[in-house]
């Protein structure tokens, strides 16, 4: 092999290497900056500075610690049957709000999903969309209302359509169970693949077919 060759060979393999930890130093700078300005103004309000003789990164660390135990709480309150009243009695409130609600009740929804075996999504499947010979990935929620179903003259189920990185928005379509692709996949499996845009793409977990009537 030429010497051009070889150094072609070395400066791919090099290039192989670095990536992986060029792109994970920049996603933990994106992910520092992004929680530095979450914590700044906690640090500020709680004075944690004074603390810590005015070192700022061991401030934030103390804010972090104190976010998660303030998160904490909040779940062992909501565990309780007064904390259900009040967080009961919160989200009435944000249901009274047109936008907010429709954001809040998504991303609830798409946590919980992430986070609870009896997910609200019943099942991961392939839908050609938006043309033939393309296939999207969707959750199954639902069978289609009856209304639905007498106007397109067959039997439909609900099946929603995320858009990736951002599971909490997407598209809502019917479809004819003989035209969805099953996929073994789980739901947390499926919304995990859709938030790290197919990066984390097992091979194993592949369509498995046209559903059947």
């Amino acid at each position: 092999m030429s010497f051009v060759g070889r150094a072609r060979n070395s400066f791919v393999a090099g290039l192989i290497l670095v990536t992986p930890l060029a792109v994970t130093i920049f996603v933990l700078q994106f992910v520092f900056v992004r929680l530095t300005g979450i914590l700044d103004p906690v640090v500020g309000a709680t004075r944690l500075t004074n603390y810590t003789a005015n070192i700022e990164i061991v401030a934030q660390l103390l804010a972090a610690v104190l976010i998660a135990v303030v998160i904490t709480l909040l779940g062992f309150l909501a565990s309780w049957s007064l904390g259900q009243r009040l967080f009961g009695g919160f989200e009435r409130a944000v249901g009274l709000v047109p936008v907010v609600r429709t954001v809040y009740f998504g991303v609830r929804q798409v946590s919980e999903s992430l986070t609870k075996r009896d997910d609200r999504f019943e099942r991961v499947v392939l839908v050609e969309y938006p043309r033939k010979g393309v296939y999207r990935l969707g959750f199954v929620t639902s069978d289609s209302p009856s209304a639905f179903d007498a106007v397109t003259g067959e039997d439909t189920v609900a099946v929603f359509l995320p858009h990736s990185p951002n599971p909490t928005a997407g598209a809502l379509v019917m479809v004819a169970p003989n035209q969805l692709y099953e996929v073994d996949m789980s739901v947390s499996r499926g919304l995990r693949l859709v938030v790290t845009t197919g990066l984390t793409v097992d091979e194993e977990e592949l369509p498995t077919g046209v559903v059947s009537d």
